[in-house]
């Protein structure tokens, strides 16, 4: 009689629910660094917006060009609230409101990937008032 193959581990929702949790975290304090702690060396950030439109996304490679990303944003006087969270085997879904002091709003969908406990790609859709 042959033996079974075990399947490879697969990594707890809790996982997931952690990176998640950092990510609000991260947002609401305005902490870059504690952003950045989920990604991977090598992400990969994809953002669609009224200034990256789909046919010219700005694609971000690599932990350096999201971190700078993250360190404009976190400096920006605004607040950052995540209202709608999806978790999946892997994977991640949110979507953020963020208001700046003027009431300027905006809105954020986001998209991650998850592989040994870091983000490796993220697609971003983003809309805001003018």
């Amino acid at each position: 009689m042959g033996s079974a193959k075990k399947a490879p581990p697969r990594q707890s929702a809790s996982t997931e629910h952690a990176v998640l949790e950092a990510i609000r975290k991260g947002y609401k304090n305005r902490d870059a660094k504690l952003l950045m702690s989920v990604y991977a060396d090598d992400v990969e950030y994809t953002v669609v917006n009224r200034n990256n439109p789909p046919a010219k996304r700005l694609v971000l490679r690599g932990h350096a060009a999201v971190e700078r990303m993250y360190q404009d944003l976190c400096a920006r006087e605004m607040t950052h609230q995540l209202v709608r969270t999806i978790v999946s085997d892997g994977s991640i879904a949110w979507q953020t409101l963020c208001q700046y002091p003027d009431g300027c709003q905006v809105v954020a969908l986001n998209l991650a990937s998850i592989k040994n406990g870091r983000i490796v790609n993220e697609f971003s859709v983003d809309c805001w008032d003018e």
